[in-house]
């Protein structure tokens, strides 16, 4: 249906240029005009269906610009102008038009707002800078006018140059649809507009020329109202590192080069166009270190923590209980460890369900965090219903001191935080100088004081029984049954 009514309105843009050739000229404009805004309803609806909103609703910005422009064009027509001029209202539209685009182009997906406000500065600034050169070049003559046809060649050109980039470059698919909607047009456009400024450049408006500037707006239209999420693209990494890499480069770069252009005859505007280069680029690249190394350290974070309690994790848990082994041989410390487990947690969990099993977790190990609260300790998430502490500097007696406090701090959770409440049982174990058993030893022995604090009765605090060394230096721990 959307192409049926496109090719109707081609049709009836010919038809009325056939039939009323004495309103040829203000009713082919109406027709101009309307193509563009058809597209713009059509980018907009496609804006409320997708994720990659900003897009669409960038491309409408710049379609509703394009048809301000040929607005203007119709006003001086009307007040009786040159058909086939150009005036200084309509080429600042014409220019505006390209300014969403690059933005939207050079912009990268989930950026601060922050780095959005600075790209949509320097690329109204670059609107700018080019509105002036191609003003200065409207006013040279045929000399001039053939410099700005050109310029508009190149701004066309690096839209659809950038636009089949992104397309191949883009492995979302609601942003690999949109880029390609977007890449279609935009050659479409580059090839009617190169047409149109160097084949029909002294054409005035009302001739079937115009049918053609219709088509890029309707394709545009077309596939705005049948885009679908395309297809992955093939899997092409290194391009789509380089390419956001280098988006951020591009808003810069042009601006320094319409800059050079208009030193000569807009000197201050091409030295705003330097600083705000330089200055965007910097502070850009500056809010973009901020965020890496935000994001490095929320993923060194979730490699160090355990997701649903927050405590420290497996992974963690045995990198620093060998490292405190390490520094204890170095300095000469004591070294604990105790292992924590929550008393009848299947039953719990079988009880009340795994949510309620997840708060529970979640509570016991809040506990654990708050009252093992010295700088060294470390809480950990064993495994399962299962907690370990790491406590640095620390003979097993005071480690069972502290092993009392952590089993009282369970048993206090207040009453209606859970649906019952619940205890655990804790193994300490041990080692100190002149001999310091290794962590393999200390985690063996306190497994073996918390399977013997479960069986005494569970809800209590066992102490490691160190038994003879074996050949390899580690101390006897029977792998006895868990009781739950």
């Amino acid at each position: 249906m959307p192409v049926v009514l496109a090719v109707l309105f081609v049709l009836c843009h010919g038809l009325a240029l056939a039939l009323l050739p004495a309103s040829a000229t203000a009713l082919s404009f109406c027709f101009l005009i309307a193509a563009p805004l058809l597209a713009a309803a059509a980018c907009l609806w496609q804006g409320q269906q997708r994720q990659a909103a900003l897009g669409w609703q960038a491309t409408a910005l710049a379609m509703l610009l394009w048809a301000g422009g040929m607005a203007m064009n119709m006003v001086d027509a009307v007040r009786g102008g040159d058909a086939t001029a150009t005036p200084q209202i309509s080429l600042l539209l014409y220019v505006a038009y390209g300014v969403p685009l690059v933005f939207v182009l050079a912009r990268a997906r989930r950026e601060r707002w922050a780095i959005s406000l600075i790209d949509a500065a320097l690329a109204a600034l670059l609107g700018v800078l080019f509105f002036l050169h191609t003003r200065h070049h409207a006013d040279a003559g045929d000399a001039g006018m053939n410099g700005l046809r050109l310029m508009f060649d190149i701004q066309n050109a690096c839209i659809a140059a950038f636009a089949l980039l992104r397309w191949a470059s883009t492995d979302l698919p609601d942003r690999r649809a949109f880029f390609r909607v977007l890449a279609i047009y935009a050659l479409a456009y580059l090839a009617v507009a190169g047409y149109i400024n160097h084949v029909a450049e002294y054409s005035p408006f009302g001739l079937y020329a115009d049918l053609l500037i219709d088509l890029p707006f309707l394709l545009l239209a077309v596939l705005a109202l049948r885009a679908r999420d395309a297809a992955p693209a093939v899997e092409r990494p290194r391009l789509r590192h380089a390419v956001q890499a280098g988006g951020p480069m591009i808003l810069p770069l042009l601006l320094l080069v319409v800059a050079t252009l208009v030193v000569d005859h807009a000197r201050h505007w091409a030295l705003a166009g330097f600083v705000a280069a330089i200055l965007g680029f910097g502070l850009r690249s500056m809010l973009l270190q901020i965020g890496l190394l935000e994001r490095q350290a929320a993923l060194d974070a979730l490699a160090r923590l355990d997701g649903l309690t927050g405590v420290a994790n497996r992974r963690q848990f045995d990198a620093v209980l060998q490292a405190e082994w390490n520094r204890a041989c170095r300095q000469g410390n004591a070294l604990s460890l105790l292992l924590i487990d929550i008393d009848h947690f299947k039953r719990f969990n079988d009880t009340y369900g795994h949510p309620a099993g997840d708060r529970c977790l979640r509570e016991v190990a809040a506990a654990l965090r708050v009252t093992a609260a010295r700088g060294g300790d470390l809480v950990a998430r064993y495994g399962g219903e299962e907690f370990a502490v790491v406590v640095p500097a620390t003979c097993p007696e005071s480690a069972r001191e502290l092993g009392e406090r952590l089993r009282a701090a369970v048993q206090a959770i207040p009453a209606g935080v859970l649906p019952q409440a619940v205890t655990v049982s804790v193994g300490v174990a041990g080692t100190r100088p002149p001999r310091l058993h290794p962590p393999e030893a200390l985690l063996a022995g306190a497994d073996a004081a918390l399977y013997a604090a479960k069986r005494a009765g569970r809800n209590r605090v066992e102490m490691w029984a160190e038994t003879e060394p074996r050949r390899d230096g580690a101390l006897l721990a029977h792998a006895l049954p868990r009781a739950e």
